[in-house]
């Protein structure tokens, strides 16, 4: 059986969570039903970002749209985990100096129409800037109650290591790609990593970028998947969330979509059970070779 539930920290979230990275130029009434059918299929964890949305829309305009939905139904909030993350500044692109990391969190607290930011993340790593000075704005942000919990995305282990060496409380969460199209992270020691430091895994584009829900991907996992689902009376798309929520780290597998009745059917994938032979003829299909 899948496990519904995991802790960022100190919190309990469910294991779908809502990514908005697409969320950008909604109307409020869209906004609102996303919300609503996320919320409906039990997802309790919102994550979004100043970037998403930058180039067809205005820098921020994502978490501006969440931040309206609050405003307009302020009972909304403290309902949601709420993440967003800095350290992308374009046209930098990445600047993850303390006094930045301040002036960002500051700017996405305006727009969400918060005042806190329950997991705050570095988006992306800043080769130019220490860990230290990344620690001591993320120090800074969460002893003036701005943050609760923060997190690394897209880091290696090695510099989620260094950023914690100059931390005096744990990294909660990270997050990476993570598919079975992308599979990656269990070869990288991402996961290993989450598991030994106790973070949580926050998997985005579990659904490769819906290729996965599509059929458009590569033929051979394509197939397996439509044959797993075939054998469950279930979708693809289903599958392939499972195949990462079953990953003993616990992944919260970060659904995208902009239609409402997808996104409150993820939550099907809560009565599927997967054997570990499926789990792992998915994961020679997308290698394309059977395990040594």
């Amino acid at each position: 059986m899948l496990t519904p539930t995991c802790h960022i920290g100190a919190l309990e979230v469910n294991r779908l969570g809502y990514g908005c990275w697409r969320f950008a130029g909604s109307s409020l009434r869209d906004a609102a039903a996303k919300v609503g059918a996320a919320l409906d299929a039990g997802m309790t964890l919102f994550d979004t970002a100043p970037i998403y949305g930058f180039g067809a829309e205005g820098f921020g305009d994502a978490e501006a749209r969440l931040g309206d939905v609050f405003a307009a139904d302020p009972a909304l909030r403290g309902q949601v985990t709420l993440v967003t993350k800095a350290g992308i500044t374009p046209p930098m692109p990445y600047d993850s100096r303390a006094a930045h990391l301040l002036d960002s969190c500051e700017a996405s607290l305006r727009r969400l129409r918060t005042d806190v930011i329950d997991l705050f993340l570095i988006h992306r790593p800043d080769f130019l800037t220490h860990p230290a000075q990344v620690a001591d704005g993320l120090t800074r942000l969460r002893a003036a109650g701005k943050v609760r919990e923060v997190g690394v995305s897209n880091y290696t282990p090695a510099q989620a290591r260094a950023l914690q060496a100059h931390l005096d409380f744990p990294l909660a969460a990270t997050q990476p790609e993570f598919s079975a199209a992308h599979t990656v992270p269990l070869y990288d020691g991402t996961l290993d990593h989450a598991m030994e430091a106790g973070m949580a895994v926050m998997a985005w584009s579990p659904l490769a970028g819906g290729a996965l829900a599509t059929g458009q991907g590569d033929p051979a996992l394509t197939a397996k998947l439509a044959e797993v689902a075939q054998a469950h009376e279930s979708r693809p798309d289903l599958v392939a969330l499972a195949w990462v929520l079953m990953h003993p780290s616990l992944p919260i597998a970060l659904i995208g979509s902009q239609n409402p009745a997808r996104i409150t059917a993820s939550a099907d994938v809560w009565s599927l059970n997967l054997s570990r032979a499926e789990w792992y003829a998915i994961l020679e299909a997308s290698l394309g070779e059977r395990m040594p």
